[in-house]
């Protein structure tokens, strides 16, 4: 298993980015490794993030601006090779169907519900792990 698992957090809004490291914590399973998080706030940070490589997960902020978080994902899809799976957050829960058009993995409503974020995280991670074994 690996040392630890990093997941990219991208919201232009501060308090986004820290609901979501505080809801999901230092560890959002037992049966995952501890959780490193980087931080974003603009698209140009994302891309040159994961073209670095490293990435396991990215929480995406579908209602940040400029750049949305689904508009963010589609592309993402599109252009980094084996991108990391995505963790969509959305503003209410008839967005899901904006999620699946933006190839997300998964989506959960703002604000953050602590437990379904976890969950929905340690599943992506245990997935990202999964693939690479």
């Amino acid at each position: 298993m690996q040392s630890s698992a990093t997941v990219l957090v991208y919201s232009d809004d501060a308090n986004t980015r820290s609901q979501v490291r505080l809801a999901a914590g230092r560890r959002p399973a037992a049966d995952i490794p501890p959780v490193e998080y980087v931080e974003c706030a603009t698209l140009p940070a994302v891309l040159a993030h994961l073209e670095a490589g490293g990435i396991d997960v990215c929480v995406l902020d579908g209602e940040a601006v400029p750049a949305g978080g689904m508009g963010v994902a589609r592309q993402i899809k599109d252009e980094i090779f084996r991108c990391p799976p995505v963790l969509l957050l959305i503003g209410r829960p008839q967005d899901a169907w904006l999620a699946t058009w933006s190839r997300a993995e998964a989506a959960v409503t703002l604000p953050v519900d602590p437990v379904e974020l976890a969950d929905a995280l340690a599943a992506l991670i245990r997935s990202r792990l999964s693939v690479e074994a």
